[in-house]
């Protein structure tokens, strides 16, 4: 395949994913609204595209790893959009945590002009991203997935093939979402109880590390939330979207999340209380107010 990919959405995620290639030997062009983050990549070497629809011209794949539905539909069919801009035989990879059914009919509109979509939500965080050792699960037919496997195998070494049906990953990953919800809101009450208990709350996360509490969303967290560190590198309202989207998949298919409920009621108050674009460790702070 032609080793050019575009990207729209060069965030944390994209970001990280765009340095990756580049350090992979492949040829980025990059977009985003935030022109800062595409000089950013352009300093290690990308092209800089001022519409999605440049970002696709030429490319082999486009990455689209935008926030929501709403973005990723602007994003392929909008004005400038890239849709139309790829070459036949490109594919188009939907990174971004959105409804099932928002993959499923993105995928049928795509296909409607010729072009495949892999649905490819990432999980793991920024450096992870551009490591290449985030997780990456994949839906997609057959014939895609063997003919975008040199860009997620370069992108990921740990690609997670599970399904052939876009819509799929985005259910996974919602799964996966959920319990990484219920994972941070535990970790943050147990290390708020801790410190209510009079431990020294660093030295309590150090055995929980190395015990059966473990996860590594807790440990990642609580460490820069116990150094006061809320600087974002996941907010709090992704989890807090993510989570609500777990809940409405569970609720069609007729499944009582109740720890799932819990935890989106953690970062809900989150949202309230003004912290939505802090990191989402911050939910420590919720739990050590009386």
């Amino acid at each position: 395949m032609i080793r050019t990919a575009g990207i729209v959405g060069v965030g944390s995620m994209g970001g990280g994913m765009a340095a990756r290639l580049l350090g992979q030997g492949w040829r980025v062009q990059a977009c985003d609204l935030v022109a800062a983050k595409v000089q950013a990549l352009v300093r290690l070497g990308a092209s800089a595209a001022a519409t999605p629809a440049e970002a696709a011209r030429g490319a082999g794949a486009l990455i689209v790893c935008v926030v929501d539905a709403a973005q990723a539909e602007e994003v392929l069919f909008g004005p400038g959009g890239a849709a139309a801009a790829l070459a036949p035989d490109a594919a188009v990879l939907l990174c971004p945590t959105i409804a099932p059914a928002a993959v499923e009919g993105l995928a049928v509109r795509l296909a409607g002009t010729g072009r495949a979509a892999i649905d490819a939500p990432m999980s793991g965080g920024p450096e992870r991203a551009r490591d290449g050792t985030m997780s990456l699960m994949v839906a997609c037919q057959d014939a895609a997935f063997e003919a975008m496997r040199p860009l997620l195998e370069d992108l990921s070494n740990r690609l997670f093939r599970v399904g052939t049906q876009p819509g799929d990953g985005a259910r996974t990953k919602l799964v996966n979402n959920l319990l990484a919800a219920i994972n941070l809101a535990g970790a943050a009450e147990a290390i708020a109880l801790a410190e209510r208990l009079g431990l020294d709350p660093a030295r309590t996360l150090q055995v929980i590390e190395q015990s059966s509490g473990q996860s590594w969303i807790g440990s990642d967290r609580m460490r820069r939330a116990l150094a006061g560190d809320f600087a974002p590198r996941a907010h709090v309202s992704l989890l807090h979207k993510d989570s609500r989207l777990a809940l409405e998949a569970a609720s069609a298919a007729g499944f009582e999340a109740s720890l799932g409920t819990q935890a989106h009621a953690a970062f809900a108050r989150a949202m309230a209380s003004g912290r939505a674009d802090l990191d989402d460790g911050v939910l420590l702070e919720l739990f050590r107010q009386p």
